[in-house]
C-alpha cells in the first residue's frame, strides 16, 4: 500500500501534472499589436479539436481580437449541438497572411491541410508528442507542448483562466465535450485528477453532461448503425489485436461518409482480449485511414509512426494512399507490426 491506501498494482501508470500556460503566449495574445487569429484543428475534427477550437476562438474575440475558427472538413453531424459550431469555416480568408494561425490538438499545419499556406506566425497548442520535422518546415513561433494533458481542452482552458476571461455556458459546454471525448468520458487511463476537476467546474459554469454526452453518443442514425454492423462483420483478432476494416463499398452500401466511423474503435476495445483495437477505413480520396487504441501494454503511436502518423501511446492513427497498398494487405501489415510491438514481441 501507499497513496491513498491503494495497492501498487492497482495504480496507473505516474502522471506529471501538465504545467501552466507559458507567459510567452499570455503576452503574446495580449499584446495589442496581435489582433487577426485563426484558429485552427486537424482534419477529420472529434470532440477535442472542436470544442477547443470553438471555446479559444470566442475567448480571444472577447479580449477584442478578430478570431475566425477554421477547420477543413466542417463539424460532423453529431458535434453540431457545440455552441458556435456554425461558425467554423471550411474556407480560408483571402490574405491568410494577415492572420496568426493558432494550431490546437495538433502540431503541424498539414495536420490541417495548412501545409504550404503562409500566415503571418504560427503558435501551437498540443498535447501529442511532437512529430517529426519535415524538410524545409518552418518552427512555430510560439510552441506549447503539454504531452501529459489528457486533452487540448484542458489545455485550452487553462489558458483562457490565465487570460481572465470568463468561461461562460458556451465555452464550459465546448470545453466540457473537449475533455470528455478525449477521456473516453473520463474512463480512459489519461484521466489525471485535473481534468475531473476541470469538468466539475465546466458544469458549475453551464456544462451539462447529460445533454452532451448523449448527442455525442446516442445521436446514431440508421444508417451508421447499420454501418457498424458491416465493420463489424469485419473483424478479426489475432493474439491481442482487434482489426476492422470499411471499405469504400461500405460506405456506398449504407450512404454514409467517413465521418461516421468516428468511435468505431471502442467496439472492438471491449474485447477482454483485445489489447490493441484498430479500425481501418478507405476513404473516396484516394486515402486509407488507421485509427488505432490500446488499453496500455503497447505503444501505438510506434506503430502509427511505421505508416507515416502519430498520436499518444493509447490512442493514434496514420493515413496511407491507398493506390500503394489495398485494405487486405494493410490488415496483414498492422497485424505484424502489431505483434512486433507487444512485450512478447521484443
Amino acid at each position: 500500500m501507499d497513496q491513498a491506501g491503494i495497492p501498487e498494482t492497482l495504480q496507473g501508470p505516474a502522471r506529471r501534472q501538465a504545467g501552466p500556460p507559458p507567459a510567452e503566449l499570455l503576452d503574446f495574445i495580449r499584446d495589442g499589436a496581435n489582433r487577426r487569429f485563426l484558429v485552427a484543428s486537424h482534419i477529420n475534427p472529434e470532440g477535442d479539436a472542436l470544442g477547443s477550437t470553438l471555446a479559444l476562438s470566442a475567448a480571444l474575440r472577447a479580449l477584442g481580437k478578430e478570431a475566425l475558427a477554421y477547420n477543413k472538413d466542417g463539424v460532423p453531424e453529431y458535434f453540431r449541438f457545440l455552441p458556435g459550431c456554425e461558425d467554423i469555416s471550411t474556407g480560408l480568408p483571402e490574405k491568410t497572411g494577415d492572420f496568426i494561425l493558432v494550431l490546437v490538438d495538433c502540431s503541424k499545419p498539414f495536420r490541417a491541410a495548412l501545409e504550404g499556406v503562409r500566415f503571418a506566425k504560427t503558435v501551437v497548442i498540443d498535447h501529442h508528442e511532437l512529430d517529426p520535422s519535415r524538410p524545409g518546415e518552418s518552427a512555430p513561433d510560439i510552441l506549447w507542448v503539454e504531452s501529459s494533458s489528457p486533452a487540448a481542452g484542458l489545455m485550452v482552458y487553462d489558458l483562457i483562466k490565465a487570460l481572465a476571461v470568463t468561461v461562460d455556458r458556451a465555452a464550459a459546454t465546448n470545453l466540457f465535450t473537449a475533455i470528455a471525448t478525449d477521456t473516453g468520458s473520463f474512463k480512459y487511463s489519461n484521466t489525471t485528477p485535473e481534468a475531473l476537476e476541470a469538468a466539475a467546474a465546466l458544469v458549475r459554469a453551464g456544462a451539462d453532461p447529460g445533454r452532451i454526452s448523449q448527442n455525442v453518443y446516442e445521436t446514431w442514425t440508421g444508417k451508421r448503425m447499420n454501418l457498424l454492423c458491416l465493420a463489424l462483420r469485419s473483424l478479426e483478432i489475432r493474439d491481442g489485436a482487434a482489426v476492422m476494416s470499411v471499405s469504400a463499398e461500405m460506405f456506398r452500401a449504407t450512404g454514409t461518409t467517413v465521418e461516421d466511423v468516428d468511435n468505431f474503435t471502442s467496439f472492438p476495445r471491449m474485447l477482454r482480449d483485445a489489447q490493441v483495437a484498430a479500425l481501418i477505413s478507405e476513404l473516396d480520396d484516394g486515402l486509407i485511414r488507421a485509427s488505432l487504441r490500446s488499453k496500455g501494454a503497447i505503444d501505438v503511436r510506434s506503430i502509427a509512426q511505421k505508416f507515416g502518423g502519430g498520436g499518444h501511446r493509447n490512442a493514434a492513427g496514420f493515413r496511407i494512399s491507398a493506390s500503394a497498398i489495398d485494405l487486405k494487405d494493410l490488415r496483414e501489415r498492422l497485424f505484424k507490426a502489431i505483434a512486433e510491438a507487444s512485450p512478447k514481441g521484443e
